[in-house]
């Protein structure tokens, strides 16, 4: 596995509460692990939940003994979530404070992705992007019931309103997701200061250039400045080696 990660404070925000980790070897039970958090709360408790999630999810995943990289990540979100749940209750600075958070591993040739909140994981394959994890977002859902339109004027009024976080209650619902790899695949996660300024379609053409993953990540940070830059912007972009995907696309 391939990886590149990069983190940016973007253009209006004075502090980066984005927090990202990339490992492209084994972190305990797990072949690899990218994950990206996205905070948010008063003062600094939003850098300081996205930080301690990334901290502290990796920690639980280098522990771990599970076989299963979907219960190794649920356990891992469950225990940090439970954490950060008591700390906001004991801090007065840390009241009210959460995170999204996307993470992703492979192994044999699938692709296993967790989320919470609206932070995203892609697939990229064959000239096409499909995200895989699914906004846990009032538009969205407003979009699933049929009562709002993607990209109108309400669903972009109302983007940043998240329906679920880590860190906000004693439990969190995780949503986990199984993809199997092919040959050419390639795996972006990002947070929402990316894809608030970028189409899919940008993100799709800048991901499938001829330049390494440093240059491609870097150019979606850049663009994504350049479009205005509102939020921290976050980027982990990857490409799964030949004999990493299932045998029979190779």
């Amino acid at each position: 596995m391939r990886i590149y990660a990069a983190t940016d404070i973007g253009r209006k925000r004075p502090v980066n509460e984005d927090c990202l980790a990339a490992v492209e070897t084994p972190v305990g039970p797990l072949d690899n692990l990218m994950i990206i958090a996205d905070g948010m709360g008063g003062h600094k408790a939003g850098d300081f939940a996205s930080r301690y999630l990334v901290d502290h999810f990796t920690e639980a995943v280098s522990a771990s003994a599970d076989a299963s990289p979907i219960r190794v990540m649920r356990e891992a979100l469950e225990k940090a979530n439970l954490q950060l749940f008591r700390i906001s209750l004991e801090r007065d600075e840390c009241k009210g404070m959460g995170t999204t958070v996307v993470a992703g591993t492979t192994s044999e040739g699938i692709l296993y992705a967790a989320n919470v909140g609206d932070s995203r994981l892609y697939l990229i394959r064959g000239g096409r992007i499909r995200q895989i994890t699914r906004d846990h977002s009032y538009v969205e859902e407003m979009v699933e019931k049929g009562q709002m339109s993607r990209g109108s004027d309400s669903y972009r009024r109302s983007k940043n309103i998240i329906t679920r976080a880590v860190g906000i209650d004693r439990t969190v619902e995780c949503d986990f997701f199984e993809e199997e790899l092919q040959k050419g695949d390639k795996i972006l996660l990002c947070s929402d200061g990316l894809t608030n300024m970028l189409s899919d379609a940008e993100i799709l053409a800048i991901a499938e250039e001829n330049t390494g993953l440093k240059q491609r990540v870097e150019k979606m940070i850049h663009l994504a400045n350049e479009h205005g830059g509102r939020d921290n912007i976050s980027v982990i972009l990857a490409e799964p080696e030949t004999k990493e995907v299932n045998r029979h696309d190779a």
